[in-house]
């Protein structure tokens, strides 16, 4: 038999519990694959590469709105194809249902955003109609909505000038994506004509929440980026400037330090992890304290002993380690899917490695108390049970 064949017949000497010590190893490694790539997109740094959209902000916060004069200044930047503005409405259906709500003007929507498609003549009535709106494909389909309806809806935000908060506006339109990823996106979007929103609020009506640009060329997406900041530095107005990407995920961390709660989860996975693979471990070497006494008889070196626990500690965390991985890998292509732009998580070789590093910190965590005891072990005590 050769060595390896008799550290895996080691590892497997008691099988229920090899199994279910590996299965807690897997799960934790799951886990731990999904939460880094979690934790490298909200720590990563901002990214240009391949960008087709920027979202102009205020440099306070994306809730700080920025005056519309500066649509038409972006308008003029070279290398700029569109630009579009948006204002959060703040919707509320039925009570309580909050609705992704925006106040835009239609032609530049759809310039910006070919990814949203609907028939031609929907979005003429969407420009053509003071009081219209546009929905997405799946927030329709939950409310039963269809063209033609008139919806009732609240803003949280913005009082009409009565000062009622209670808006109706024209269904003229249901938009889908121009491909799966974009069709899920769907499940939330509402928007509304902005010369209406303007027109009838009793605020806001010339202030844009973000602004964003659809780029002739990605390679002058940083460049663009820093003309546009630099060019609105030291006014009233400052501005930040980023990739959709960015944004999106900047906004999701409004709910929270993303990344010290994800460490501290995995903070607890693995000490969990180390009790439950520790004492597996632990117990295992107490059982072979004769085998162990056998082998040095044999000619066994204490090194030697200690590399066989050691490397049986090792096949432990690796199998778990790379099957667990593995698992996570295809759910991080699930998960990216479903949430599209707005959660661009990847397991991606930074993971692998990181991983990697993680089953040998943990082997070694486990594994090297029990080698030493293993390695420590007197033949005459073991074999007469002292």
């Amino acid at each position: 038999m050769t060595r390896t064949g008799f550290v895996l017949a080691q590892l497997f000497h008691r099988k229920t519990r090899t199994s279910l010590t590996l299965l807690s190893v897997v799960a934790a490694f799951v886990l731990f694959g999904l939460l880094q790539a979690l934790n490298l997109v909200f720590s990563a740094g901002a990214d240009f590469v391949g960008a087709t959209r920027l979202v102009v902000q205020s440099r306070v916060s994306f809730t700080q709105s920025l005056p519309l004069r500066m649509v038409p200044e972006m308008d003029a930047i070279p290398g700029v194809q569109a630009v579009m503005f948006q204002q959060w409405f703040g919707a509320k259906f039925r009570e309580d249902t909050q609705i992704f709500a925006f106040a835009v003007e239609p032609e530049r929507l759809h310039k910006v955003y070919p990814e949203w498609v609907m028939p031609e003549e929907h979005w003429q009535a969407f420009r053509d109609t003071r009081t219209g709106m546009i929905v997405g494909r799946v927030l329709a389909d939950k409310y039963g909505w269809k063209v033609g309806d008139k919806i009732p809806v609240q803003s949280t935000i913005f009082p009409q000038k009565d000062g009622s908060k209670d808006w109706t506006f024209d269904l003229v339109g249901i938009y889908d994506g121009i491909d799966e990823q974009w069709q899920r996106q769907t499940v939330g979007g509402m928007y509304i004509n902005h010369a209406y929103f303007q027109e009838a609020s009793q605020f806001g009506g010339n202030m844009a929440g973000i602004i964003v640009l659809r780029l002739e060329d990605p390679d002058m997406a940083e460049s663009i980026a820093t003309l546009v900041d630099k060019r609105y530095e030291n006014s009233p107005d400052e501005t930040k400037t980023q990739t959709e990407k960015d944004f999106n995920v900047g906004f999701v961390k409004q709910l929270g330090d993303i990344g010290l709660i994800v460490r501290w989860i995995l903070f607890a996975v693995f000490f969990t992890l180390l009790l439950v693979v520790g004492n597996t471990m632990a117990q295992s070497v107490r059982e072979r304290i004769p085998q162990l006494a056998v082998l040095k008889t044999l000619g066994f070196t204490d090194n030697a002993v200690l590399g066989l626990v050691l490397a049986e500690t090792f096949a432990l965390c690796a199998i778990g380690g790379l099957v667990g991985l593995g698992l996570a890998t295809l759910l991080g292509i699930i998960v990216a899917q479903a949430a599209g732009p707005m959660l661009p998580i990847a397991i991606d070789a930074r993971v692998w490695l990181a991983g990697l590093v993680a089953i040998v910190l943990l082997t070694l965590a486990v594994g090297l108390l029990p080698a030493l005891r293993a390695r420590r072990l007197r033949i005459v005590d073991a074999l007469a049970g002292r």
